[in-house]
């Protein structure tokens, strides 16, 4: 008996057989895949959470997974304002979920979610409380599957992914994910994927089971994905968003925006890059949007040499609106990106944007590890200001020609007991500069500390 488990031939990314035995936990727990288990007889208790089969026929099979997450993070006068001071939070973060596999063509997810916030004298940020909330609650149908290509339909609640998180992502940084509804069409095949998805971005509240689901698809459109041998790997993709009463400078509108993009990368050994290039039109208001965005990430990877060092560079230019009050819109809005895409406790975001990136790691084991990091930040248009992670706008430009925004200056550490449990810590420190020191009163450099622990099982 060979059991086609849906979580290999259906998955939003590319799931590899052959190293399940060695499975690390995915950002997407409902894209592992336990099928080994099927032919093992002497399973450890671990692995009888991850395979308990319900009938005589070993196809209809119940698994289980969860994970506990504490942060602890001190921050010194986080927005560059004196009057901020000292501040201090504890984050926790508690998932489980359960798989029930039944057959071939039918697979059931559902994951809870606790995101809690204590101690923040501000009280809690959007992101950082959801009390408890059903994370992914779906249903997978395999209606074809030849060999190693299938086609499948996902409907329900789910994360999404894709990519390197720049446009749409769970948002891991954060201590509530996000999560979308609605449906997804999957066509996999070893050397090339297709999405179809159309999706409700749901709105978070901060009790218990109090998210509201919206009555309109907001976030559609097709993600592409193709390997060539010995060529890399290209992601191609459009996404299609709607937005009621959205703000930005320029006036307040709804907005329908539409991302063409494209995306060449390389991890693993030796030389490794991440190219990736995304435009935007469409309407804000009565007006038009012509936005674009650029980011290069080229490094190295030292494999015979001691700790295994890397060093790399990235760049990214994000457009911003070229003058206020014209009707027309030129600020690039990153949809659903990963938080902490410019630091753990990132102060400008991916719009209006040009920053300078050189970072490097070490791997003194296989279970610790060490990353450094400076972040050079410019706006990319004097006539527009700077914005938050999520896209909303922070600071207008008020007249400002000073273009510089200021130095981040980073250091993580990241150490796994064992694939259960892992330990990171992260400081971060921003200098200010001319921009903020003219738009701020008294603006002063800010300083971030945060300690991690996790558990998963």
């Amino acid at each position: 008996m060979r059991l086609h488990s849906l979580s290999l031939v259906i998955t939003g990314m590319l799931v590899f057989p052959g190293v399940s035995g060695a499975q690390q936990f995915k950002l997407l727990r409902f894209n592992e895949d336990y099928e080994y288990l099927a032919k093992d007889t002497s399973l450890n208790s671990f692995e009888r959470t991850k395979f308990i089969p319900l009938n005589a026929e070993r196809d209809v099979i119940l698994s289980f997974g969860g994970e506990a997450r504490y942060d602890m993070i001190f921050t010194h006068r986080e927005n560059w304002r004196p009057d901020d001071g000292r501040n201090h939070s504890l984050l926790q973060r508690y998932d489980l979920f359960g798989n029930l596999q039944w057959g071939q063509r039918v697979r059931i997810f559902g994951q809870l979610r606790s995101a809690l916030e204590t101690g923040n004298k501000f009280g809690p940020a959007p992101v950082d409380k959801d009390q408890l909330n059903v994370q992914n609650l779906f249903i997978d149908l395999l209606t074809w599957h030849r060999e190693n290509r299938s086609l499948g339909f996902r409907l329900g609640r789910q994360e999404v992914d894709y990519g390197s998180g720049r446009l749409v992502s769970v948002s891991e940084g954060t201590n509530a994910r996000r999560y979308f509804t609605g449906i997804k069409a999957m066509y996999h095949a070893p050397s090339f994927g297709l999405d179809v998805l159309g999706m409700a971005d749901d709105d978070v509240q901060p009790g218990v089971f109090d998210n509201k689901t919206l009555k309109q698809v907001n976030l559609w459109g097709v993600y592409t994905w193709l390997i060539i041998p010995a060529g890399g790997n290209f992601d191609y993709y459009y996404l299609g968003t709607h937005h009621l009463g959205v703000t930005y400078p320029e006036g307040t509108a709804d907005e329908t925006r539409h991302t063409v993009a494209i995306r060449y990368w390389k991890y693993g050994g030796g030389f490794i890059y991440n190219l990736e290039a995304a435009y935007q039109f469409g309407k804000f208001g009565t007006g038009d949007i012509n936005a674009w965005t650029t980011a290069i990430d080229i490094g190295y990877t030292f494999e015979r040499a001691r700790f295994k060092p890397t060093i790399n560079l990235r760049n990214d230019y994000i457009s911003g609106d070229r003058k206020k009050g014209d009707g027309s819109l030129q600020t690039f809005n990153p949809l659903y990106p990963r938080g902490g895409y410019f630091g753990f406790n990132p102060r400008i975001g991916p719009a209006n944007l040009i920053d300078l990136h050189p970072y490097g790691t070490f791997n003194f084991t296989d279970m610790f590890s060490l990353q450094w990091d400076m972040v050079f930040n410019w706006r990319y248009s004097l006539d527009d200001g700077i914005y938050t992670p999520s896209g909303k706008i922070f600071l207008e430009t008020n007249g400002s020609r000073q273009r510089y925004t200021g130095t981040t200056w980073l250091l993580s550490m990241d150490y796994a007991f064992s694939k259960f449990i892992k330990i990171s810590v992260g400081v971060q420190y921003f200098q200010i500069g001319p921009f903020l020191k003219q738009q701020i009163s008294e603006a002063v450099d800010s300083k971030y500390f945060n300690a991690q622990l996790t558990f998963k099982f």
